[in-house]
């Protein structure tokens, strides 16, 4: 399956979650990919749109390949795929390293994107974790389990494309998943949009400003 961008995927993923609409959803996205596809899941369900403040932990020399995530909260959730890091004998510094260094940008995100924004409450609600994608997992693995401690009734993974097996791997962190295309022979989440650029912080500011109009009064 083959999206023209993350505005489109999000539209096809929001169809399959309009059964959610009535469960008082709030939905979580992913940055900076998930921002457009969770923001147009949340068009869709007149609910509110907020981040997961998430950070791969990328191998050394190649930051783009994660081998751990660590997602924001008031003790850090950390993942690590311990088979990787064995594989590429990655050292117990460079992980805390890598570690701190991914607190410090997320809490520079969180000023840049939501400034003195207070977190969506979702405690009680259907949290919609979205992303434009999973590839390993590992940053999925970390949001979702960070949102748990927030304590939401459900929890609904939503992505447009995702390789079996990390689906398989996240199912019992979730409630229900919700994925358009699930190709075995995956490779990199780009692959499946014709437009894939990178987002800048500005976009993801405007979006989120946008998206306050979306819940529904009433």
């Amino acid at each position: 399956m083959l999206f023209k961008d993350r505005r489109e995927a999000g539209r096809l993923l929001a169809e399959h979650l309009l059964a959610f609409s009535d469960k008082h959803p709030v939905v979580l996205a992913l940055p900076r990919g998930g921002v457009p596809v969770g923001f147009e899941v949340a068009r869709a369900l007149a609910a509110p749109l907020d981040l997961v403040l998430v950070r791969k932990i990328g191998a050394p020399g190649n930051e783009e390949f994660a081998v751990g995530a660590i997602a924001d909260g008031e003790h850090p959730e950390v993942v690590i795929d311990r088979r990787l890091v064995k594989g590429l004998d990655i050292s117990p510094e460079y992980l805390d390293e890598a570690k701190a260094a991914a607190l410090i940008e997320i809490e520079r995100r969180r000023r840049v994107w939501l400034g003195g924004r207070e977190p969506v409450a979702i405690a009680g609600c259907t949290a919609i974790v979205v992303d434009d994608g999973i590839a390993t997992g590992a940053t999925m693995r970390a949001a979702l389990r960070a949102t748990r401690h927030r304590k939401p009734a459900r929890i609904v993974l939503a992505v447009p494309v995702a390789p079996p097996d990390a689906l398989d791997r996240l199912r019992s962190d979730v409630d229900e998943v919700v994925c358009l295309d699930m190709p075995e022979d995956f490779g990199a989440v780009g692959r499946f949009y014709r437009q894939f650029p990178q987002l800048r912080d500005a976009e993801v500011t405007a979006l989120l400003d946008e998206a306050r109009t979306f819940i529904a009064t009433g």
